[in-house]
């Protein structure tokens, strides 16, 4: 994009991304106001004590998740978690079940009743992790003031409540905003919480639980990270594509060269958010009375910050979904077979079929580099988290969340931009009047 698209005057002309960008942050200023509501019958200063000693492993990436309305225990607790888990469920099921399958080719209607199912399976899922956050908050010692299934059942419907609001805020967002609104709630979550993750750590320097030496460590850590991020998510494997030349009456057409990008992380964000919600799990089982079990404590055990399995299953969860979320947005048949529609070949393979394997084989290759780097990317901050005192805001899941959907969001906003500017001239024209 040339720097004269960017320019003030331009943006001012936008009229309609303005409208888009404003509501945007309306939404958003909205959702983070919910994060401050705190539920009924929860004594503040015992929850305060609890949570303020409770901060690392999994809980740590659950209050992240929520932009730290689960140390609030505010209505918005539960955050978005159970509409992505819904949306694991739902697109595993649209790999293995005809029947998804025969939704996902329908087209818009398809997809219409595929987010009706998402929704259904987010409320159902809200339910269930709603009563087992009561039911936790009552084992948990003093912090009820009046336990009973009457504080339980309204826990649950505020719980549920807040994350089926959440879940309309972000198709709003999507709809009639910038961005994704799903990655854009988390992402705000995120980033209002990245001030006091700051001044944490700063406290700690001052107090000497950190030296300044780690500090100033960190922060270099981070910013290379970022350029680490940036660097990936801009790579990209570029495939020529030649079209024939094709005489019409006297007239030549055809004969250019394009390219067909593939990026080297396709899936984007997507698979460590998913591998996140799947290792939340074991937080709802231990409030279904289950935490007072020493068989599943020493089960969980084994799941916290810095344990081999807990690394072993987040690895192994991002580099599945990076495979399985690649399939589904990518199908390298349905690309060969429009190339070969529109007369376009990559030189040196037969169009078709020996296409598609080849643009496979490419995919395989690049999803794999992409899947290391994310895994690299989200474990290696985690061993300092779980060595050291250092805020879960600063680990890499959330660095990585931050970056990929501020460089799509920004992207989107430049493409809508462009795309007032050519309005704009098109207007100003003959063709315009």
């Amino acid at each position: 994009m040339s720097s004269e698209s960017l320019a003030p005057g331009a943006f001012s002309q936008a009229h309609d991304l303005r409208k888009r960008i404003f509501f945007t942050i309306l939404i958003l200023i909205i959702y983070r106001l919910g994060t401050y509501i705190p539920l009924a019958g929860v004594d503040p200063a015992a929850l305060k004590e609890i949570m303020s000693s409770s901060q690392q492993g999994l809980l740590g990436m659950f209050n992240m998740f929520s932009g730290g309305a689960v140390t609030r225990m505010a209505i918005f607790a539960l955050g978005i978690m159970p509409y992505i888990s819904a949306s694991i469920i739902v697109q595993l099921l649209t790999g293995v079940s005809d029947y998804f399958k025969s939704l996902k080719e329908q087209g818009e209607l398809g997809r219409k009743k595929i987010t009706q199912f998402t929704r259904y399976g987010t409320v159902l899922i809200a339910i269930l992790q709603g009563y087992g956050v009561a039911v936790g908050l009552e084992n948990a010692g003093d912090i009820v003031t009046e336990p009973g299934m009457n504080f339980r059942i309204t826990t649950m419907v505020s719980l549920v409540a807040g994350t089926t609001f959440l879940m309309w805020l972000g198709e709003q967002i999507t709809l009639r905003g910038v961005g994704n609104g799903i990655s854009l709630i988390i992402f705000s979550g995120i980033v209002a919480e990245i001030p006091r993750a700051l001044a944490s750590t700063f406290e700690l320097g001052r107090t000497g639980a950190l030296s300044a030496t780690m500090i100033v460590g960190i922060f270099i850590l981070v910013i290379l990270t970022v350029l680490f991020i940036v660097y990936f998510e801009r790579a990209m494997r570029k495939i020529l594509i030649n079209y024939p030349k094709r005489q019409v009456g006297n007239k030549i057409y055809g004969g250019e060269s394009s390219h067909l990008p593939l990026k080297i992380n396709t899936a984007g964000v997507i698979p460590a958010i998913f591998a996140s919600a799947l290792l939340l799990l074991p937080i709802t089982l231990s409030n279904f009375g289950l935490s007072d079990s020493k068989t599943f404590l020493n089960i969980s055990s084994l799941f916290t910050q810095g344990q081999p399995m807990y690394m072993i299953l987040y690895a192994s969860g991002i580099i599945f979904f990076s495979f399985f979320y690649t399939s589904i947005v990518f199908n390298p048949k349905e690309t060969a077979e429009n190339l070969r529609k529109y007369g376009g070949y990559i030189p040196g393979i037969r169009p078709g079929e020996r296409s598609a394997e080849y643009i496979e084989t490419i995919l395989i290759r690049l999803t794999t580099i992409g899947s290391l780097y994310l895994t690299i990317v989200c474990l290696m901050p985690e061993f300092l988290i779980a060595k050291y005192p250092i805020p879960f805001y600063l680990g890499g899941t959330s660095i990585l969340i931050v970056v990929v959907v501020a460089m799509d969001t920004v992207t989107q906003v430049q493409t809508r931009l462009m795309s007032s500017q050519y309005e704009s001239l098109i207007k100003k024209t003959k063709f315009g009047r």
